[in-house]
């Protein structure tokens, strides 16, 4: 068998290959238990080079277990791959990137403190002698991305980067390594609308040029735009694989829940109240200016800008991660000083990260150990026996339909979707006086969503000041009362929620025309 290639600027120039050429992976029945839960059931089907393959399915429907088994990060327990017309029964991921399989995942995992050009190089350092050929190192780095029609200074440091050239970096790093058969994790998950079509040119590049892209959002919309073929899984079984241009939205959700699935903004039962939350003249260098909001309770005010804008300050700045330039901050008529955590939980006011990986859940903590943290330090509890903190978790994680394949493991081995519903069962349960929500269903299913609005919807009749950073106008459109618009660090306007349309809304965040 021939060992994969990377693309070269010949290749990029020709001719996309014919749709449907022969199966560079085919899965043969292939099923995998984790002790007594079947996480994949007897899955067949086939990824073909120059086509978008978008995997969908909702969170636990076995997306996460197949593309690892493809990225050989697990075997399956029955049935094999057939990779380039040869059966393999045992990968790892080495001996998987060596047959051209590689893999974006999700979280980045780039080396913020290097380069861009030290990223796409890393392990494969051209040497003059003894001595790194940095000039080589820049250029082959420049290639790299200039294959990919990206424009990226191969010097910055790869931590100063926005989200969206991350991973258009961790994509050229793999294709370079010789990756014909690309798994890209919700990559354009919270982006903007700008940098998440810079990604999808990027998506729609590599399959012209006859990569075999395997594709998994939770955005629908984007997926039948951009997918050549889609396949549905649910419950860990193949419900159904079509072309793109066959299905639709209202199809796909159906295939991914079994049943439809109707999310309309309610009309809540409370008048908003005395003001919850109120920020005043809050700053942070360029990256903020002068940011200020009143939150009665029992409303929902949203911060909507381009992603990475201001409105992904607000959580550091509210919480105490960070200390504003400037600022003074309010929660039930009481001021609370800025840059101190300890003062702004005891407040009342319960900050929940979009970043639940590194800043939201303990990881090596259980489930129940997770969902009760919070509780417990505002009720001054320490440690419980595990069958005492099992009883008092069990109606968090049914009110917040936390699914996992075994009782109670660590947090960590959840699906993305059960871990977002776990760091908001951690805090919205508290019940907060005030509660910052930075993008609340980022990285979950269309289901998941639909819960994790109700239970929003909830929190602000319970008479919560919720005020709701996101970069998703769809959900701000669902959710919010009002909106304050944000651009380049600054408040641009203000909405009643009812006064302007969708499409209008995502106008003012681009600077566009609104009327």
């Amino acid at each position: 068998m021939n060992p994969a290639r990377p693309l070269n600027a010949d290749r990029l120039a020709g001719q996309a290959p014919a749709r449907r050429a022969e199966a560079i992976i085919r899965v043969h029945g292939v099923t995998k238990r984790f002790g007594g839960a079947v996480a994949l059931k007897d899955i067949t089907m086939e990824f073909h080079p120059g086509e978008i393959h978008a995997l969908m399915g909702m969170n636990g429907a076995g997306k996460s277990t197949l593309v690892k088994i493809l990225s050989g990060a697990q075997n399956p327990d029955v049935g094999h791959l057939e990779i380039n017309g040869q059966a393999h029964h045992l990968l790892n991921p080495r001996k998987s990137r060596l047959l051209g399989i590689s893999m974006v995942p999700q979280r980045r995992e780039l080396v913020m403190s290097l380069t861009v050009a030290e990223n796409i190089m890393l392990g494969d350092l051209p040497r003059s002698g003894a001595m790194v050929a940095w000039r080589e190192v820049r250029e082959a780095a420049r290639e790299a991305l200039a294959l990919l029609g990206l424009r990226i200074d191969v010097d910055q440091v790869a931590g100063d980067l926005t989200v969206a050239e991350q991973t258009m970096v961790e994509v050229a790093r793999e294709v370079r390594r010789g990756g014909r058969v690309l798994i890209l994790d919700e990559p354009t998950a919270c982006l903007g609308t700008e940098a998440a079509e810079q990604v999808r040119t990027v998506v729609r590049r590599l399959r012209d040029n006859g990569v075999a892209v395997i594709y998994i959002s939770h955005h629908i919309d984007e997926v039948i735009g951009l997918a050549d073929r889609i396949t549905t899984l649910r419950d860990g079984r193949l419900v159904k694989s079509v072309l793109a241009a066959e299905t639709g939205e209202a199809e796909v959700v159906r295939d991914m829940v079994g049943r439809d699935v109707v999310s309309h903004r309610p009309r809540r039962g409370v008048r908003p109240g005395e003001v919850g939350l109120s920020v005043r003249d809050l700053s942070q260098g360029r990256l903020l200016d002068g940011f200020g909001v009143d939150v009665r309770r029992g409303e929902i005010v949203a911060v909507l800008g381009p992603a990475g804008d201001g409105q992904s300050r607000l959580f550091d700045l509210l919480s105490g991660r960070r200390r504003p330039s400037r600022g003074a901050m309010w929660v039930g008529g009481r001021p609370v000083p800025l840059g101190r955590v300890r003062k702004s939980l005891d407040s009342g006011l319960h900050c929940v990260t979009g970043d639940r990986r590194a800043l939201g859940l303990v990881p090596g903590l259980s489930i129940d150990e997770n969902l009760m943290l919070a509780i417990d330090r505002m009720e001054g509890r320490t440690l419980h026996l595990r069958d005492r903190l099992a009883r008092r978790a069990a109606p968090l994680r049914e009110r917040y339909r936390v699914v996992s394949l075994t009782s109670n493991p660590p947090v960590e081995s959840l699906s993305g979707g059960n871990q977002q519903k776990v760091l908001l069962a951690k805090w919205l349960a508290a019940a907060p006086l005030a509660c910052l929500l930075e993008d609340p269903t980022n990285g979950v299913d269309v289901a998941a969503m639909a819960d994790i609005h109700v239970l929003v919807d909830k929190l602000a009749e319970q008479g919560a000041a919720v005020l709701l950073a996101s970069s998703n106008a769809e959900e701000v459109m669902r959710l919010a009362d009002r909106v304050i618009v944000v651009r380049d660090g600054r408040t641009v306007t203000e909405y009643e929620i009812d006064q302007i349309t969708r499409d209008e809304l995502i106008a003012a965040v681009l600077g566009g025309d609104v009327k």
